[in-house]
């Protein structure tokens, strides 16, 4: 099976303080994305900021940030609706009516670092049934065992259509730990016939990420979840793409492209641009 590659741009925690490469702004992000995607990136994962670099449910920058991408090449956008511990969930689940192709969907509220990510149950209801009625396909976002169960029940409740999309996210303070027992355990628990990535937060990012490519699962790579291209180089979106599609490369498996990745995952068409 070919594999595909997410790119992960911004995420919703670190600063140009941290690494003066991750793009914030609309057009830093729609070139960042178009280079991943020229390096083998099928799918890009979108949060947005502001002016000040905040996380932000924003319409108009959500928008924007959509129509430059799709400007520049085809790649698949999945719109965050994670967003950011501070936006409130009413105005995250706004985000699925602009149509991107692909939003997350997170079945449960957690600790999150030092914060809390809250997605109640009511709320989580209403999102996963608003998106199917706008055919935006779900990303379910597993941070703990338990979180896998909550996904099952909303298939079980007619709620989520098949084939179910899982990223195994490991590495957040508050969820399950970034280690290869957790990664094996998570996904030998999934149900069969679904599709999967491996989201692995810091310096077990290439290691977890080789281990989920032999499992049969898919990759994700960004300056969301890993900041340094190894030890004391910050690295850049477009290097940390180029990484994992040489590990690809490597283990002698094919890359999906974004028309491949579509099909697979049964995505209807993309979204009305300017709408």
């Amino acid at each position: 099976m070919s594999i595909v590659i997410t790119v992960a741009p911004t995420g919703p925690i670190a600063t140009k303080a941290d690494n003066a490469h991750l793009p914030t702004a609309p057009e830093e992000i729609a070139n960042d994305v178009h280079a991943a995607y020229r390096a083998g990136a099928a799918v890009a994962h979108i949060h947005l900021r502001d002016a000040d670099q905040r996380p932000t449910a924003d319409l108009g920058i959500a928008r924007r940030v959509m129509d430059l991408i799709q400007e520049k090449c085809p790649i698949l956008i999945q719109m965050s609706t994670g967003v950011g511990l501070t936006v409130p969930f009413e105005e995250r689940e706004k985000l699925v009516e602009l149509r991107p192709r692909m939003a997350t969907l997170n079945p449960c509220s957690m600790s999150f670092g030092e914060g809390e990510f809250l997605n109640p149950p009511k709320g989580v209801r209403r999102l996963a049934a608003r998106m199917r009625e706008l055919d935006v396909k779900p990303e379910l976002e597993i941070y703990d065992s338990g979180h896998l169960d909550a996904c099952l029940r909303l298939y079980e409740e007619g709620l989520l259509a098949e084939p179910l999309q899982f990223s195994i996210v490991l590495g957040v303070r508050g969820g399950m730990a970034a280690t290869p027992e957790n990664l094996m355990m998570m996904a030998r628990r999934l149900p069969a016939g679904c599709i999967w990535q491996i989201v692995a937060i810091g310096k077990a990012n290439l290691e977890l990420t080789a281990m989920a490519l032999a499992l049969g699962g898919n990759a994700r790579a960004g300056l969301e979840d890993c900041l340094y291209l190894r030890k004391g180089v910050l690295a850049r979106n477009v290097e940390l793409v180029e990484r994992t599609a040489a590990l690809v490369k490597a283990l002698q498996l094919p890359l999906a492209d974004a028309n491949e990745t579509a099909h697979r995952l049964r995505l209807p068409g993309g979204h009305p641009k300017g709408k």
